[in-house]
């Protein structure tokens, strides 16, 4: 082990895949910061219509990460795999900016999607790889920190911009090329990729006797993770419930700043908390703050009651997010981590695409306050069952 492992320093090629994120999610966030309200209010599309798009996008990149994970767990190469999903993302960027109509948008959304999904079950193994157990909460920490940080720095610059060039869409959509463009050269150049053990036979992880290898305590995790992804659906109805109070259009991405802002400020320090305290125990931590943020949202859709809703939501993301892959990490065999992954995005995937269709369909009969009080009654749900598991295997 590296003297700087030794002495419980993250290793450097951490630091640069949470750059790499950085990057990607600057470029992302330019776009869909300003996405929902622009296929609303430009293009003519319902909030059925997004609620469908968010939960498809986000699903397909659920699931890819199955074939993906498990790619990289074949050929015993993360690097190659998850770089092909980054160069993907950034060659749809320039998409956006073109689409005249509401199917090249969805196009667009669900190609940089299937580059998440190729991109994330390797990014995440190749951390596990990288990192000794005993850092990896806080390694899952850092990334997460720095994603975030991206996702609160890109709707800074979208909100600059449109202010910048009188609401120009287009215009931010086009900026949003560099740095996605500059994340694929930070990963080529920046990320060392450990060696594959010698004679480490190269294995087809989805045959029956290998997923065997997976036992009960990382299903368990499964379920939780589909259970909490039905009770959060996509941010897009954070920003469209910013709309509804009033806020104008240039202004809506601070909705996303002041959320990733607690996120990104979080996400370290909860990361090193979960490597110290019960997994389970920081995670309905973080239901709570999730049903408290749905309650607010649900009550206001301006004014402090709307902005504390922001920040619990922020707030619980910080506490659940990186938590959650650093379960699968330590639940699988490390030669099915990309594969474990694989099928814990699965099921997430499937999840998103549920809750965002009904949340939208929800917005459009019921109306924006019913929509959130669903998610608190979901959340509720998803506490329910990890206080079960907690009881079940012993805290």
């Amino acid at each position: 082990m590296p003297p700087s492992q030794q002495r419980g320093r993250l290793p450097a090629s951490i630091w640069a895949l949470g750059f790499v994120s950085m990057l990607m999610d600057i470029s992302s966030e330019l776009i869909h910061s300003l996405l929902p309200v622009f296929m609303v209010s430009v293009l003519g599309a319902s909030m059925l219509t997004v609620g469908l798009l968010e939960g498809a996008a986000e699903a397909t990149a659920l699931v890819v990460r199955i074939f993906s994970g498990s790619l990289s767990d074949w050929l015993g190469k993360r690097k190659p795999v998850a770089l092909l999903g980054y160069a993907l993302g950034a060659m749809t960027k320039p998409f956006f900016a073109l689409a005249t109509s509401v199917e090249p948008i969805i196009a667009a959304r669900l190609l940089d999607r299937v580059g998440k999904g190729l991109r994330a079950a390797p990014r995440d193994a190749l951390i596990a790889d990288i990192t000794p157990a005993h850092l990896r909460g806080e390694a899952f920490g850092l990334r997460q920190s720095l994603d975030t940080t991206g996702a609160f720095v890109g709707p800074v610059l979208a909100t600059a911009f449109m202010l910048l060039w009188a609401n120009d869409v287009r215009a931010v959509f086009w900026v949003a090329v560099i740095p996605a463009f500059l994340c694929v050269a930070l990963f080529i150049w920046g990320v060392q990729e450990p060696e594959r053990a010698p004679g480490t036979a190269a294995i087809n992880p989805i045959r029956r006797e290998n997923l065997r290898r997976l036992d009960p305590r990382f299903w368990a995790v499964v379920a939780l993770g589909g259970v909490f992804t039905l009770a959060r659906f996509s941010e897009a109805f954070l920003v469209m419930r910013a709309q509804d109070g009033g806020v104008p259009m240039a202004w809506i991405p601070l909705v996303l700043v002041a959320m990733n802002l607690i996120y990104a400020a979080g996400a370290y320090p909860l990361g090193k908390l979960a490597d110290r305290m019960d997994h389970r125990l920081l995670l309905a931590i973080g239901l709570v703050l999730l049903i408290a943020a749905d309650c607010a949202l649900a009550v206001h859709a301006s004014g402090p009651g709307f902005w504390l809703g922001i920040a619990l939501w922020g707030l619980h993301m910080a506490a659940t997010q990186g938590l959650l892959a650093a379960m699968v990490a330590d639940t699988a065999p490390a030669d099915l981590r990309g594969t474990a992954y694989g099928f814990f995005n699965l099921v997430c995937g499937i999840a998103m695409l549920i809750a965002s269709a009904l949340a939208g369909w929800l917005w459009d009969t019921w109306g924006a306050s019913f929509t959130f009080w669903s998610g608190a009654g979901l959340a509720a749900a998803a506490l329910l069952l990890v206080g079960f598991q907690r009881r079940t295997q012993g805290a």
